[in-house]
C-alpha cells in the first residue's frame, strides 16, 4: 500500500510540474523559453491561429530580395526582415524598398557579433545604432531583435529589455545559408509544420527558388504565412 502511494504521488508531481513548466513556457501570443543567460526569447508564435512566419536575415547581398520581394507579393504574403545595421549602411535602397512593400523590418544588430560575448555597452552598441538608420531610412520604429547566430546573454536580455525589444529566436531553421539546395530548403520549411512556427530563412538563390513551392504548400495546407508581429499576436475573438 505506501508503495502504491508513493507512486501515485510521484505521479501527481509529474502532471503538476508538467503543468507549471507549459505555464512558464506560454507568453502572451506566442511560447516563450526563459534561458539559463538570463532572460527570455520567443521561439513559437501563437499556436491557436492557423499561421507561421518566415523570418530572412539580411547581412549580405541584395541579388536575390527583388525576386523574393516579388514572389512574396505574387502570393500576397507579409514577412518579418532581420536587419544588420551595417547592411542597411551600404544599401539603403533596397532597404527602403522591403518596407515600401509592407514587410515588417527588424534588428539582427549591427555587425554580426555574439551576443553572448559582449557586455551590456557593446550590446546597446548593436542595437540602438541600427534601429536609428532603420527609423531613418524607413521611418519604422524596430521592436524586434534577432541575435546572431542565436547567441544570447544575460547583457544583451538587459540590454534588450531596457530599449524595448522583444527576442526572436526561431522553431526552425533550414539554414539554407550552408546547404545550398532548394529542395533541402523547401523540406525544411514545410516537413511537419504546425501553428505559430517561425522559420529562419536568408536571401539566397536557393530559398528563392524553392519559396512558391514553400507558399504553395501553406496556402493548400490552410496557413497563412505572417509577419512575426501578426503570429505573436492573440487570436481574434
Amino acid at each position: 500500500m505506501k508503495k502504491r502511494n508513493l507512486l501515485i504521488n510521484i505521479a501527481a508531481n509529474t502532471v503538476i510540474i508538467a503543468v507549471l513548466l507549459t505555464i512558464a513556457l506560454v507568453g502572451v501570443g506566442g511560447v516563450t523559453e526563459t534561458l539559463a543567460q538570463g532572460g527570455s526569447a520567443v521561439y513559437r508564435g501563437n499556436t491557436d491561429k492557423p499561421e507561421v512566419s518566415l523570418m530572412f536575415n539580411v547581412y549580405w547581398g541584395t541579388e536575390y530580395i527583388d525576386g523574393i520581394l516579388k514572389t512574396l507579393d505574387k502570393y500576397g504574403v507579409k514577412c518579418t526582415f532581420f536587419i544588420g545595421g551595417s547592411w542597411a549602411a551600404k544599401n539603403s535602397g533596397t532597404l527602403k524598398a522591403i518596407a515600401e512593400a509592407g514587410h515588417e523590418i527588424a534588428s539582427h544588430g549591427y555587425s554580426h557579433k555574439d551576443a553572448e560575448n559582449l557586455n551590456y555597452k557593446q550590446n546597446v552598441d548593436e542595437l540602438v545604432p541600427t534601429a536609428k538608420l532603420i527609423k531613418e531610412l524607413t521611418g519604422t520604429e524596430v521592436k524586434l531583435f534577432a541575435p546572431p547566430s542565436g547567441s544570447v546573454g544575460e547583457a544583451m536580455f538587459q540590454a534588450c529589455s531596457d530599449y524595448g525589444y522583444t527576442v526572436v529566436m526561431w522553431s526552425r531553421d533550414t539554414v539554407d545559408w550552408r546547404d545550398k539546395n532548394a529542395d533541402t530548403v523547401y523540406t525544411r520549411a514545410t516537413s511537419g509544420v504546425q501553428n505559430g512556427e517561425l522559420i529562419l530563412m536568408h536571401p539566397t538563390e536557393h530559398t528563392l527558388e524553392a519559396l512558391p513551392r514553400i507558399l504553395e504548400f501553406y496556402a493548400d495546407n490552410g496557413l497563412r504565412a505572417v509577419t512575426v508581429s501578426a503570429n505573436l499576436a492573440p487570436a481574434s475573438e
